[in-house]
């Protein structure tokens, strides 16, 4: 059980990086600019507690898109991709967990 929740939480940690860093390179959308929304966020979670890290995140990353791009159409489209990639980042790395913790029941149950 500990080999394949390891399995389970190494190959969790390399999808979860992997997936998302695709699919922001596929539509074009910078480290940079991730960069910048996570250093917002970092600020946003201090200076506005609870929602503060998303909104500093979704404004960062769109401060970042439209100094690159100079427009607010291009710039939104690109905000909306760092989000679906952060969202689809967090869900691998919950699915994981949960596939450790599963395991980890399975062991205990069975074992």
């Amino acid at each position: 059980m500990l080999a394949a929740a390891t399995v389970v939480a190494a190959g969790g940690t390399v999808v979860k990086y992997a997936w998302p860093g695709r699919n922001l390179k596929r539509t074009g959308v910078p480290t940079s600019s991730l960069l910048a929304g996570g250093l917002l966020g970092l600020v946003g979670f201090f200076v506005i507690p609870v929602v503060g890290l998303v909104l500093g995140f979704v404004g960062g990353v769109w401060g970042a898109e439209r100094l690159r791009l100079g427009s607010n159409q291009l710039a939104w489209p690109a905000t909306v991709q760092a989000l679906k990639a952060a969202g689809l980042s967090m869900l691998v790395e919950f699915l994981a967990g949960l596939a450790v913790a599963a395991l980890w029941v399975a062991g205990l149950l069975f074992a």
